[in-house]
């Protein structure tokens, strides 16, 4: 096999990119592939590395040299490529390069492999350039989604991905190296040098930048007995130095001289929270070292709390320094712990790993390299895993928390003159009426028009908690975004934080990314919409709620999903919202009564549904809304929810009365 791999950086500057592209290489040469590099050129010297190289001139990024951008034309990958003529392209945390390489792959009809390893959206949120992120997303989205195949090292990449609307996903990890990375290398000698009066020592490894958010081990500062050893370099580097005093900053470490360093660690801890995986702590594990990880992105998946390691609930630096001192404190608990590390990680080996990529290289060739989006055997929608019971039939107490779209506006199929039906009331008839039912079900729609995320945690949520429900759906922030300016990240956290509350009282909890209609002049909204969706969806895995984002699952662009008023879903929108829900839910069956129930709806609009002229659109429904924002009013104002109180609604199989859909 022929593979072009390009990467947007090399060496000499190694970082996880780069370590993982060069077990790569390693790899195909061992197998016997011919392989072709195509990289930033850094320095005058030429890598020494099994592979025919193509060094391209670049320019260092402002304030981090180390970080190469290419300067470059597709026409030159084109003919790059065109030369070598590659089986497969691998793409290595493509962004810049890749997406130029991406293009020139396309026109010569060569399948394409693109590694997701770096958060880069998430990356201008920490470098302080948050109005970026939805746009870095959009290119993410972009890139990823024109790609054969796209392979996320996490169950957090994959969400990343996910939220994005990223198809043809595979899950592809990253290998360790358990030869190099040994607790054997434990050095009695080093552990001298950095802790002289016997000290436990508490190490970070990783890069000195603002997105590892390595200033958070101030947090660990006076813990009684303990010394904080840095290994890794970056423009970070003097801050950090000012902010802990009294910690061993050793620079950058590699080879066997970092697998000493590490090994001779008794705790490693990592604060970052945008780690696509973390091989720092793969290997730190590997070197039979306890972790203490935030409890987000990629350690999630290789930290197992009491048994390898601790996960601390991200941001909370107080939890964070409670892990460690349990860790530094109990010197029994870390070699049980030190045990279970190891143990955690063998199997993990590059060779296993690179066997793993080949495989999905052969997937890529095999589906072809067409411009048109092709077939592969991949996890194409990242959609929650149904229980083994399905938590349909499980529930007894359902309630409905949000605004207008919960509590059903424009959806009058069927419905008196001024009442309306909703995706929640439908979604409750569906549970009630689901197979093996026999006790009825009892639902509240606490949802009112124009509430915001505020209102849902305060009001609405604890009414919830009140009424017992042991189901909630949550569909809300729409009223917060669509003012300019509206802290995004911070809006997100705080309705997280409330789908906590639930979660710790033994709630499940449906959690429902807000949308709005795909038009050209919505583009700052669904910006917004983006990057609360994404940061919604990271912490909706974290509590253990389930998520799905209607504007990934449901074509939105059909003009037959919206009202007249071109903001609420019709009743068509509102029936294909309940049934995704319900599908998520793991009623059985869902998908294909979605598709049946289209086929018999295809009824004419109803009187919200009317299209209307532009002129008429703004009269009828621009100008009511902005009269009421001139007076500080909202639609919702003095209205309270319809039901307040859970209604019962009785099973399809009971003999005595029942609510049915009319």
């Amino acid at each position: 096999m022929r593979v072009a791999l390009i990467a947007e950086s090399f060496l000499p500057h190694m970082n996880g990119v780069t370590h993982s592209l060069l077990q790569v290489i390693r790899h195909l040469e061992r197998a016997g592939h011919e392989t072709l590099v195509i990289a930033p050129r850094s320095g005058r010297e030429r890598p020494d590395v099994d592979a025919d190289l193509a060094l391209l001139r670049s320019v260092p990024f402002p304030g981090y040299p180390q970080v190469r951008i290419v300067v470059g034309s597709t026409s030159r990958l084109v003919t790059l490529l065109r030369d070598f003529a590659p089986d497969v392209v691998h793409l290595a945390s493509p962004f810049v390069l890749g997406w130029q390489a991406l293009q020139a792959a396309r026109r010569l009809g060569i399948p394409t492999v693109a590694i997701y390893q770096t958060d880069i959206p998430g990356y201008a949120r920490r470098y302080g350039i948050p109005g970026a992120e939805a746009e870095l997303g959009r290119h993410v989205a972009r890139l990823h989604s024109r790609a054969t195949l796209t392979l996320a090292p996490s169950t957090a990449a994959c969400d990343d991905l996910a939220v994005l609307g990223v198809p043809r996903v595979r899950r592809w990890a990253r290998g360790v190296d358990a030869e190099r990375f040994d607790p054997a290398r434990r050095s009695a000698r080093r552990r001298a040098e950095l802790a002289p009066g016997g000290e436990v020592l508490v190490g970070y490894v990783g890069r000195l930048a603002p997105e590892k958010q390595v200033e958070d081990l101030a947090a660990l500062t006076g813990i009684p007995g303990t010394r904080l050893v840095v290994i890794g370099e970056g423009p970070e580097r003097e801050r950090l130095e000012r902010m802990l005093p009294g910690a061993a900053f050793l620079g950058f470490l590699s080879g066997d001289e970092l697998a000493v360093a590490v090994a001779s660690l008794d705790v490693l801890v990592h604060p970052g929270e945008s780690e696509t995986f973390c091989q720092t702590v793969q290997e730190g594990l590997a070197s039979g070292v306890p972790v203490v990880a935030t409890g987000r992105g990629g350690p999630r998946d290789l930290v197992s709390s009491g048994r390898n390691g601790w996960l601390y609930r991200p941001g909370d630096l107080a939890d964070l320094r409670s892990r460690v001192q349990d860790l530094t404190g109990d010197a029994a608990k870390r070699r049980a712990f030190s045990t279970a590390a190891r143990e955690s990680v063998m199997g993990r080996s590059w060779a296993a790993l690179g066997d793993e990529l080949l495989g999905h290289y052969r997937a890529a060739i095999a589906a072809g390299a067409s411009a048109s989006e092709p077939s592969v055997t991949a996890v194409d929608r990242m959609a929650p895993a149904a229980p083994a019971e399905p938590l349909a039939r499980r529930v007894v107490r359902f309630a409905a928390l949000g605004d207008s779209l919960t509590e059903g506006l424009c959806d009058t199929s069927r419905q008196a003159p001024g009442e309306y039906r909703g995706w929640t009331d439908r979604l409750a008839l569906l549970l009630a009426h689901s197979e093996g039912r026999t006790e009825p079900l009892r639902y509240g729609n606490l949802a009112v028009r124009s509430r915001r995320v505020a209102d849902v945690c305060d009001v609405q949520l604890p009414r919830a908690l009140e009424l017992g429900a042991d189901l909630v759906t949550v569909l809300i922030g729409a009223n917060d975004l669509v003012r300019i300016g509206a802290p995004t990240t911070r809006l997100a956290q705080q309705l997280a934080d409330g789908v906590e509350r639930l979660r710790e009282a033994g709630t499940e909890v449906l959690v429902v990314a807000p949308f709005a209609p795909p038009r050209g002049y919505l583009r700052a909204l669904h910006d917004r919409t983006l990057v609360f969706s994404r940061e919604l969806r990271r912490r909706s895995r974290e509590s253990g709620a389930l998520f799905i984002d209607p504007g990934n699952e449901l074509d939105l662009a059909d003009p037959r999903m919206w009202a007249g008023d071109r903001v609420h879903l019709s009743s068509r929108g509102h029936r294909a919202l309940s049934y995704l829900a319900a599908e998520a839910l793991g009623l059985v069956g869902a998908a294909q009564l979605a598709q049946l129930d289209a086929a018999m709806h295809d009824e004419e609009p109803g009187a919200d549904d009317e299209p209307l002229s532009h002129a008429r659109w703004l009269w009828t429904h621009v100008r009511p809304w902005a009269a009421r924002r001139i007076r500080g009013r909202t639609a919702g104002d003095g209205r309270v929810a319809k039901h307040d109180e859970l209604v019962p609604i009785l099973p399809a199989t009971s003999t005595r009365t029942r609510i049915v859909e009319r």
